[in-house]
């Protein structure tokens, strides 16, 4: 469809935003010529890069010379950029009004739909979630939803290294993952399969986090993701501190989880047990999923860990949240409360654009 829209051309950080998160890009950068808008890199670091917007003003072999908005020449390896495809939001909306009208089963009507999906796309009347912008009609790979949830993992090895390899694939393709790590048995208890301990729920949390540090999502971005443990976990008070020493978890967002029961606790001054169900019962690998009300419900034994003070853990959050912004607390149980889904699943999590602070 030809472009009868007028050009609303983006500018400083809104352009680069849009360049690196948004616009169509062409993953071999091989193909880059004098005359391209891409992305350089200025800063070449894993885990922090900076990007700059600017024009190849030449080539030669797989060294380039590009030329910033800011008017700098960067030198740089034509596999460190970044090629756009679409330079203008104008390219993005024609290509999603495409998508969009392309479950149509005539032209006519695609064509029809277009168009109207491309008047309402027009200067941002309409501004789909960022994975549609930047998935539609792009790669069937990539997906168009922004967030997910995924089940706790399963307790095992195996069962961590299931959730690692979902996670993984939702992030690789563009979305963020929210997990609950409540499943998984506290720091020091005994694994019998392999006569040792397990190194607890916030050791794994922290495998979640570096996987993600590695991630680009959609190959533009570091992976999102949420963590979450809730208040009766005995590894609750090493979660809650756990950002206080550098490098244990760094890519991911926490909450704890918090019931109507501990807020009670902390407003009365109340002693809270920690507890976990027993692991050596014989449908333990079976029927344990993270939901201890589930757990109790079915008569199985919970095994207290130790008793803490309610307000000290309330003051130890508030601390950890005022020392580096986490945990946030999400009221969970109030959350199943008011769900309108009650009946059918419960919420164990939210997804990383979910998170209450």
């Amino acid at each position: 469809m030809g472009n009868v829209y007028e050009s609303k051309k983006l500018t400083g950080l809104s352009e680069k935003i849009f360049l690196d998160r948004y616009a169509l890009k062409n993953a071999d950068t091989s193909h880059a010529k004098v005359g391209d808008t891409v992305l350089v890199l200025t800063k070449d670091d894993p885990k922090f890069p900076a990007k700059e917007v600017g024009e190849i003003i030449s080539r030669e072999g797989n060294t380039v010379k590009v030329r910033t908005r800011s008017g700098e020449t960067v030198e740089s390896a034509v596999e460190k950029l970044t090629l756009n495809m679409e330079k203008t939001p104008e390219e993005m909306w024609d290509r999603l009004a495409g998508a969009m009208a392309s479950v149509e089963k005539t032209a006519e009507k695609r064509q029809e739909w277009t168009e109207k999906f491309r008047y309402i796309l027009n200067d941002w009347k309409l501004v789909p979630g960022g994975r549609i912008a930047a998935g539609a009609d792009a790669s069937d790979e990539l997906t168009l939803f922004n967030c997910y949830v995924i089940p706790s993992p399963k307790d095992s090895r195996g069962g961590i290294m299931n959730t690692l390899t979902e996670m993984t694939e939702i992030m690789s393709r563009g979305g963020g993952v929210g997990i609950n790590l409540s499943s998984l048995r506290p720091r020091r208890s005994v694994v019998k399969g392999v006569n040792g301990s397990s190194s607890g729920a916030v050791s794994w949390g922290g495998l979640f986090s570096y996987t993600t540090g590695l991630i680009e999502q959609g190959g533009s971005r570091r992976g999102a993701l949420m963590l979450m443990i809730n208040d009766w976990h005995p590894d609750l008070e090493d979660f809650i501190t756990v950002k206080s020493t550098m490098g244990q978890i760094t890519n991911a967002n926490l909450s704890v989880c918090v019931s109507n029961g501990f807020m009670k606790a902390v407003k009365e001054d109340l002693e809270w047990e920690l507890v976990f169900p027993d692991t050596t019962d014989p449908e333990y690998n079976e029927l344990w999923d993270g939901n201890l009300d589930a757990w109790k419900k079915l008569g199985k034994a919970v095994k207290p860990y130790r008793t803490v003070r309610a307000r000290d853990v309330w003051h130890s959050i508030i601390e950890s949240a005022w020392k580096s912004a986490e945990p946030g607390v999400v009221f969970l149980e109030y959350y199943n409360q008011m769900s309108n889904s009650w009946y059918f699943n419960p919420i164990i999590c939210t997804n990383p654009c979910g998170k209450v602070a």
